[in-house]
């Protein structure tokens, strides 16, 4: 038996004996690219019912079809964890996509600030970026990637059981961090914001919002693709699965 080195994500039911038809761009990328042939060995995963190994039956320029033949890791399932962010440039973007499906974020959800230089984004690119991180970090969910929300809107509509934790760059030095009797195990936003800052009237409003937690991100102030990397990692140790 062939050990199989490729993991892919596929939008159809897993479960031993099915067979899983290629589209043409990952027909392309694992007979083309990584030069896998009949007889070789797959690893997939499908968000829902864990990882499996197939073997690949058919191989073609176009398409290709797997057989999958046995479960090799159970679905693993993030906490109920958001990660609003403001977007920035777009290198910067896809790197906080990526390592927010790496670390454990549920849903990602870009948001349009006062002060958000970004009035668009390309969502597909950004879930397809979820997809190829979720892929290469052995994980078996793939997060969605929400629409560009404007964060006004989020906040006069936000749910009542879900706390947010709010970084906010004016407490940078301070010692405000997660603290006190939290629930675990409740639903959870990280809200991450541009690299102008928040307005005062952001602040404002989440000050007012009874479920908002204001922490610090350390002595320095961050840029918004590492907050979001320390911020994650922060709540993760601290109400996460890392524990």
């Amino acid at each position: 038996m062939k050990a199989a080195k490729i993991r892919l994500y596929v939008e159809h039911p897993l479960g031993e004996g099915q067979t899983i038809p290629l589209a043409q761009p990952q027909a392309h990328y694992l007979f083309g690219v990584m030069r896998q042939g009949v007889g070789d060995a797959v690893l997939l995963f499908d968000g829902r019912h864990g990882e499996w190994r197939a073997d690949v039956i058919e191989a073609g320029k176009r398409g290709g079809v797997l057989q999958v033949a046995e479960q090799t890791a159970p679905q693993r399932d993030p906490p109920d964890l958001w990660l609003l962010f403001a977007p920035i440039k777009k290198a910067r973007t896809d790197f906080i996509v990526e390592k927010a499906a790496e670390m454990g974020a549920a849903r990602i959800i870009p948001v349009q600030t006062e002060f958000t230089n970004a009035e668009r984004i390309r969502q597909d690119r950004l879930q397809a970026h979820a997809v190829e991180a979720a892929e290469q970090c052995g994980g078996t969910f793939v997060p969605e990637v929400g629409d560009l929300h404007r964060l006004d809107r989020m906040l006069a509509d936000w749910p009542k059981d879900r706390q947010l934790m709010f970084c906010d760059e004016g407490l940078a030095g301070h010692a405000a961090t997660l603290a006190g009797d939290l629930p675990r195990g409740a639903p959870w936003a990280i809200l991450i914001g541009p690299e102008g800052g928040f307005s005062e009237a952001e602040r404002a409003r989440l000050a007012a919002l009874p479920q908002a937690h204001a922490v610090s991100l350390g002595p320095r102030i961050l840029r918004a693709d590492t907050a979001a990397v320390a911020a994650m990692t922060l709540w993760q140790r601290a109400l996460g699965d890392w524990t």
